[in-house]
């Protein structure tokens, strides 16, 4: 199999080498071009296009161009394995390449190809300082050839953000397109969308997007009103419950449970007779996040407290990320721990997975230094093969054995002296960790010994580029945490080459392989010397969790003496073996999560696409005549009386009460009787409509998608519940996948029922108002919402490996119930 998959890689780069060498044959032809005949050739494809040409047919052609105009605007020209990126990322592929390879540069050739579509093109990057450095930066080579460049930044108006998105390449962050996508369903006019469409997208960084953050969805969500005086009491309550007796902790999967008698002290201390009633089921939830605070997140490691506030650490970079905050009640929980300002809850209006917001694009590409070891999970959810790029120059670097130690003080002790050791001769030193306690407790240790150094982690991330600036000029130590091992690139000082390159000392394995193979990626770039070796303990997080009995067993077979490192391939093989072990869970907790997202991404389409219907229309006297004819068909259906056999008509007259029509049923068949009541309703209807005169068709537009909306949230709300209570049911031997489709199919019929019910009763009662206030109170909502992307509760989705397409879910049709149909 093994080999399959390495001759499958062979056989594209062969035949992306054999493209790469058309594109060289071209070179000559394109340099004799004058500048005004270069930039032309853009209008001559996008004719060729229209005319029947195919991308590809183009793409040899187009790639010289991009090559040529980048020469002569930014100096920069593509090697042939950049060309062999490009040509990746144009066909669908996860394009593995290494650090210093030039990444920026390889995304201009399949971005200016595709855009000769004139459908929408979009670099997805990790932060806001990216998308407008890479904008900025390659904006000349695009705009040289007569295409507009955009980029979207955090805060910025709504009338910049369409702009950006109007030119023909728009950088962003991932972040920023999936919140500006669930932002464009919530508007009340056409035109205040942003977005135009989803064609193709280039995801920079795609392992730590596409498949780190798949976990943690995008949020919007607006105020609650859960006292913030209940979190405090749950936070001094959790001290006093003991772990292992009142409750029992998974270490693993970050999950805890009360025992017998936790449940009996919580009762007691709560005053309740069940804690497991329905009507006291939110002071279990609080106490299980009062204790998951105390249990799973750590200060200095998980988040920091800075000016009163809880900031979430992310695992995966190290950056701080203001703003972002756990669901569910969790981040209170954490802010009443440390007797923060506790900030209030928050209900969700809208939320979708980036697994579900990337596989929109009819194209997905991505690029990163490390993707193979995850390309089974790129193909499950995405349906993306991963290619791997050979190097410009070999890789000359030396990746060492680990060095592993029997206790932590023997590891510390042991790093501060390779250290001081490299720093003696000259050797730049880049020291990763895990957290940033780990990075302050080498740097204290180094101040000791009179080491001067930079640390870098989320405390210091202002300095980031003058750091990183420094790293590999000689002497230089720098102690850092996740942030400094991607999208970074440490170019050597003067005479560095000569001492061996930039040493690289992990002081601790990852969870991921992959985050240790971003830090090792540090050194060696473009064929420069380098050299790395990890420096660990068996007291360590991953060794201590997952490598379990082997680890012990070998420890007391070698008996080890202090202060002795141990340091075998076997130890190697075992730790990755640990490291496996972790992106298992992980990869099944992502594929859950992928699993249940789908089901709602179904539902999430359905009800996009219909509140873009409402917002196309002027007239709406067919929509809603379908909406008045399911109602009705429900009102008479629910009145037959199996026992007399007949429909009961006084209990037909008494719901007719609600929609304020007081009338007594006269006809007998269920026909006569659904054409009497739709009568009644649609003549009332009339009169509201003659009584608003033109005003009427912008009031219920209003008032349609103010229900959807509201309906809709109250829908997430119950999702997130049906969720927590499907999970619990595997142990009674049910798939909880397909229990809760089961159950959301059903809570989503009724919510449309509910609806429809609503858009009747708001219709018949509706009194004449201002059509401008009606706006404005469908509007107010929407002025105070909050966007997060922040952790959630490790459930998942799955559907077929091919990517969505939301757009087609269903058919611009007026007939309401079909427009509700979801697939199952």
């Amino acid at each position: 199999m093994l080999f399959g998959l390495i001759d499958k890689n062979k056989s594209l780069l062969k035949k992306y080498s054999k493209i790469a060498n058309k594109i060289n044959e071209l070179e000559e032809s394109m340099k004799s071009l004058s500048d005004t005949e270069l930039p032309g050739k853009t209008l001559e494809f996008k004719n060729r296009l229209k005319q029947g040409e195919s991308l590809d047919d183009i793409l040899p052609e187009a790639f010289a161009v991009v090559r040529e105009a980048s020469q002569r605007t930014i100096g920069m020209r593509h090697f042939d394995v950049q060309l062999m990126g490009g040509i990746a990322l144009h066909e669908g592929k996860i394009t593995e390449m290494k650090t210093g390879e030039g990444k920026t540069l390889v995304a201009t050739l399949p971005i200016y190809l595709n855009a000769l579509t004139e459908e929408n093109v979009h670099l997805a990057t990790h932060n806001d300082y990216l998308a407008k450095r890479d904008a900025n930066w390659m904006g000349p080579v695009y705009e040289y050839l007569g295409l507009s460049v955009g980029y979207i930044q955090a805060n910025m108006d709504k009338e910049d953000r369409k702009k950006a998105y109007q030119a023909d390449i728009t950088y962003g962050t991932a972040n920023e397109f999936g919140f500006d996508y669930l932002r464009d369903n919530l508007v009340y006019e056409k035109n205040d969308k942003v977005q135009r469409g989803h064609y193709f997208t280039i995801v920079d960084e795609a392992d730590s997007i596409l498949i780190d953050e798949a976990r943690t969805p995008l949020i919007i969500s607006g105020p609650s009103d859960t006292p913030s005086e209940l979190y405090r009491r749950f936070a001094s309550l959790a001290k006093r419950f003991i772990v292992e007796k009142d409750y029992t902790i998974d270490e693993k999967q970050k999950t805890l449970a009360l025992t017998e008698e936790g449940i009996n002290k919580a009762e007691k201390l709560l005053s309740v007779d069940n804690l497991y009633d329905p009507s006291n089921i939110k002071y279990l939830f609080h106490l299980l996040n009062a204790l998951k605070a105390i249990n799973f997140f750590k200060r200095d490691k998980d988040y920091i407290v800075r000016d009163g506030e809880v900031v979430i650490v992310d695992e995966f970079t190290g950056r701080l990320l203001p703003g972002r905050r756990y669901s569910e009640g969790l981040h209170q929980a954490i802010e009443a721990k440390e007797g923060v300002k506790i900030k209030e809850e928050s209900v969700t209006f809208a939320t979708i997975t980036f697994q579900n917001y990337f596989r929109m694009y009819e194209k997905l590409s991505g690029m990163t230094g490390t993707a193979k070891t995850e390309e089974d999970e790129f193909k499950a959810i995405y349906n993306t093969e991963v290619v791997v790029i050979p190097t410009n120059e070999p890789v000359i670097r030396e990746d060492r054995n680990d060095l592993i130690f029997k206790t932590e003080k023997e590891k510390y002790q042991a790093i501060i002296d390779e250290i001081v050791k490299r720093n003696q001769k000259g050797q730049p030193v880049l020291v990763g960790t895990t957290s940033i306690e780990n990075s302050e407790t080498i740097s204290e240790m180094l101040k000791k010994r009179g080491i001067k150094h930079e640390v870098l982690n989320a405390k210091y991330h202002e300095r980031e580029a003058e750091i990183i600036a420094q790293a590999g000029e000689k002497n230089a130590v720098t102690i850092a945490t996740n942030m400094a091992g991607r999208g970074t690139d440490i170019k050597l000082g003067e005479g560095v080459k000569e001492l061996g390159g930039l040493f690289i000392l992990g002081t601790e394995r990852h969870e991921s392989r992959r985050i240790d193979n971003q830090l090792i990626g540090r050194s060696g770039r473009q064929g420069d010397p380098g050299e790395s070796r990890f420096i660990i303990s068996f007291e360590d997080d991953v060794l201590r969790l997952f490598g379990g009995e082997r680890m012990k067993n070998m420890m007391n077979a070698l008996k080890i003496e202090e202060g002795q490192p141990i340091e075998h391939k076997m130890l190697s093989r075992v730790i990755r073996d640990a490291q496996k072990k972790i992106e298992g869970i992980h990869f099944s907790i992502r594929k859950r999560l992928y699993e249940f997202d789908s089901v709602m991404d179904k539902q999430r389409s359905v009800i996009y696409n219909h509140r873009d219907w409402i917002l196309e229309q002027s007239n709406y006297d067919d929509h809603i005549k379908e909406i008045f004819m399911d109602v009705v068909e429900r009102i008479v259906e629910s009145s037959w009386d199996e026992v007399e056999e007949k429909y009961d008509k006084s209990s037909i007259s008494e719901k007719l009460k609600q929609y304020l029509i007081i009338s007594d049923i006269k006809g007998n068949t269920r026909e006569e009787i659904e054409n009497e009541i739709f009568d009644l309703l649609w003549k009332r209807y009339q009169y509201k409509k003659e009584e608003f005169g033109e005003d009427f068709s912008k009031v219920a537009k209003f008032v349609m998608l103010r229900i959807i909306d509201e309906k809709w949230r109250y829908h997430l709300d119950a999702i997130e519940a049906l969720k927590e209570a499907v999970s619990l049911r595997s142990y009674g031997q049910k798939d909880p996948v397909m229990e809760f489709k089961k159950e959301s199919y059903l809570l989503f019929d009724q919510m449309v029922d509910s609806i429809y019910d609503e858009i009747v009763n708001y219709l018949m009662r509706i009194a004449k108002l201002v059509p401008e206030k009606e706006e404005k109170e469908a509007k107010k909502i929407y002025a105070s919402l909050n966007f997060v992307h922040n952790n959630v509760s490790a459930v998942d989705e799955s559907n077929d490996g091919g990517r969505s397409k939301s757009k087609n879910a269903i058919k611009q049709s007026n007939k309401i119930k079909k427009r509700y149909k979801v697939k199952r």
